[in-house]
């Protein structure tokens, strides 16, 4: 089993494009031995001392394997809306963790 952190940081105004991509990439996730734990949108309120920019999204994802999210990331359904993705997200930082 293996955990993605996902940090989302969106281009101002992209949002609704944003949506869109999530709209077709989240369901795929299911397809590869996947689970969406948690999808948070964070207020200001949410963080204390960061030193970092508050992203727009945090997922919390768990494969399988890796191969699992590997192949998640070659789906082909997934490759079409990727123009989406990068329309909309100025930066992201992804973790990739195991449970311990």
């Amino acid at each position: 089993m293996i955990y993605i952190t996902q940090l989302i940081y969106i281009i101002p105004g992209q949002e609704k494009i944003f949506d869109e991509f999530e709209a077709v990439a989240i369901p795929i996730i299911a397809k590869y031995n996947g689970r969406l734990l948690f999808r948070v949108r964070p207020n200001q309120a949410s963080f204390i001392g960061p030193q970092l920019d508050k992203p727009y999204e945090v997922h919390f994802v768990e494969f399988d394997s890796e191969q699992d999210f590997e192949n998640f990331k070659q789906d082909e359904e997934r490759k079409k809306f990727l123009h989406l993705k990068e329309q909309s997200i100025k930066a992201s930082l992804l973790i990739q963790g195991i449970k311990l």
